[in-house]
């Protein structure tokens, strides 16, 4: 009882809303709770958030096979793009969801560098637009939220560079929805300076 009264409050006051969050959880997280994606897809839906993606950091993708029925039924709900090894599957409509497992920035990086070589790009015409337009993941998160840990992983390295991080102090299991409106009233008092 006492958390829909906090919630309500959360909610009352929220009015500057991120437009894509990105969810950073590890591969523990999501064998603990593999529902909890849907359920955070479903509170950035209702709330309005543009986009929303997850990345589920593993070293080894095929232990989380288990979880993608959990996973595919996001597109009940919005537009899924899963990033699952080498496949990326587009299934639903609405809100854009994004899910990468086991994908890693530094990789992305050096898959870029190794395209524009094999295009013959001329080095002296690299710059940060046409980095980009190499990228797999062309999403600038405005706020990052980790769960459980105080660390990030090297994932959107490069498109996450002026995004607000949140560090929640609670397990991805155990994450409620008034943790997450915490993490958006956070993201609401920022002033942003987008590396001013």
């Amino acid at each position: 009882m006492i958390y829909r009264f906090y919630e309500k409050r959360l909610l009352k006051n929220l009015h500057t809303l991120p437009g894509q969050i990105c969810f950073m959880i590890t591969e523990k997280d999501m064998l603990d709770a593999p529902d909890n994606l849907y359920t955070a897809a479903e509170w950035c839906r209702d709330l309005g958030i543009g986009s929303v993606m997850f990345h589920i950091s593993t070293d080894d993708p095929a232990r989380l096979e288990r979880c993608l029925p959990q996973i595919r039924k996001i597109s009940s709900i919005g537009r899924l793009t899963l990033h699952y090894r080498d496949d990326k599957e587009v299934s639903g409509a609405g809100m854009e969801v994004t899910v990468a497992i086991g994908k890693s920035g530094r990789e992305e990086i050096a898959d870029c560098v190794r395209r524009m070589a094999e295009n013959g790009v001329d080095p002296a015409s690299v710059d940060e637009s046409l980095l980009e337009s190499y990228l797999t993941f062309k999403y600038e998160p405005d706020l990052v939220i980790k769960t459980g840990g105080d660390h990030l992983t090297d994932f959107l390295i490069w498109q996450s560079v002026y995004s607000e991080l949140f560090f929640l102090d609670v397990n991805w299991a155990l994450l409620r929805k008034v943790d997450f409106l915490r993490a958006l009233r956070d993201f609401q008092s920022r002033a942003r300076r987008f590396g001013k």
